[in-house]
């Protein structure tokens, strides 16, 4: 019988050339490059180049990138209303998953991965309008992919700073490995299922609070706190009585994730080109009082800042809502869905794992007379 691992930790489950995620040394490379390298220089468009296409892309292939976001953007807005009333949902995640399922396959798998790039954004801000009571905008094809997010979902043209901010934080979270809701569009797709089955199933395992919940929850914490001379009092009572501090620990990472510098020094860099963040200067005094707290009550067991505390941060800076944060996760993460997906369906088997039974046995036969 295998040995049982609960959450499959420490099971390796595929062979990828996409990413590492080095929790011991706090290091994130995606096919050969840093992350930190990728967000300062590379933007979204490109790292979808290297995901997809297998090497960063030169400006030729940027710009052929870009155009078909573009395209796939206005597809995706002139099919809105056929999706009934998807977009009507609570949930943004919610609204996601029903809105996907209307998707077909394209022609070819080039413009699926397109196809669904530019509607998870599209979908993302529309949702975003008519839960504030506005008509959806259609998208502007010539933006880039962050930008145009950030107009359709705000109504009004973003700053260059606010939309290298975002797109930072779209490369930060393309891809990072085995999470639960890769390992879902993993499974879908060897079964040789769809490109936008394995994209659905993702956005569900996404939906989930312990994978994209927290990002909201770090900005309900740092409301509740108010000012930084009250940070240690609040995080010690929050920890005697036995709850979670938001944005702190990774089940990965031993030490500071390394997308939160990154997000940390985007909104440093929005903040120096006019565009203050209201939450840094309390967020970092947080930060400093968590890790404090956190070491004396558990000195057995290291726990850090992860991505989700600076994320939270770096979208309000640029005007998201905190119920647009996870489909916000979505839009950068499908990315790298598609590649594990694509990966997946070129070179593995059927995913099926063992189970032990633990339930109860039938009763011995009695042996005949």
């Amino acid at each position: 019988m295998a040995a049982f691992r609960g959450g499959l930790e420490g099971v390796v489950v595929a062979e990828t050339s996409l990413s590492d995620v080095d929790g011991a040394a706090g290091r994130l490379v995606v096919r050969g490059h840093e992350v930190e390298t990728l967000a300062a220089h590379a933007g979204f468009e490109a790292v979808c180049g290297l995901l997809l296409e297998g090497a960063l892309p030169d400006a030729a292939g940027r710009a052929r990138i870009s155009a078909d976001l573009g395209a796939a953007r206005a597809e995706a807005f002139e099919g809105l209303a056929a999706l009934g009333g998807a977009l009507e949902a609570e949930d943004g995640m919610d609204a996601l998953r029903a809105a996907l399922a209307h998707l077909r396959e394209a022609e070819s798998r080039a413009a699926t991965r397109a196809r669904l790039l530019g509607a998870v954004a599209v979908y993302a801000a529309a949702w975003a309008r008519k839960r504030s009571g506005a008509a959806p905008l259609a998208p502007d094809p010539s933006l880039s992919h962050a930008a145009d997010l950030l107009r359709m979902t705000r109504g009004v043209l973003p700053s260059a700073g606010a939309a290298r901010a975002l797109d930072a934080y779209l490369v930060t979270v393309a891809e990072h490995g085995m999470s639960a809701s890769t390992f879902a569009a993993r499974v879908v797709a060897s079964t040789r299922s769809d490109l936008v089955s394995a994209l659905t199933a993702a956005v569900g395992a996404l939906k989930g609070p312990l994978h994209g919940g927290a990002p909201g929850p770090v900005l309900d914490m740092l409301d509740a706190i108010g000012e930084p001379e009250r940070a240690e009092a609040w995080l010690e009572a929050e920890l005697a009585a036995g709850r979670r501090i938001m944005g702190l620990g990774h089940r990965v990472y031993r030490v500071r994730d390394p997308r939160a510098a990154v997000l940390e020094a985007a909104v440093e860099r929005l903040a120096a080109e006019g565009t203050p963040s209201r939450y840094l200067a309390l967020a970092r005094a947080v930060e400093r009082a968590a890790l404090g707290a956190l070491a004396r009550r558990h000195p057995e067991r290291r726990l850090e800042t992860n991505v989700e505390f600076y994320t939270a941060v770096v979208l309000d800076a640029v005007g998201l809502e905190r119920a647009s944060f996870t489909p916000t996760f979505a839009v950068g993460r499908t990315a790298g869905w598609l590649a594990h997906a694509e990966e997946q369906l070129a070179s593995g088997r059927i995913i099926r794992p063992e189970q032990r039974y633990v339930g109860p046995r039938p009763a011995a036969p009695r042996a005949c007379a």
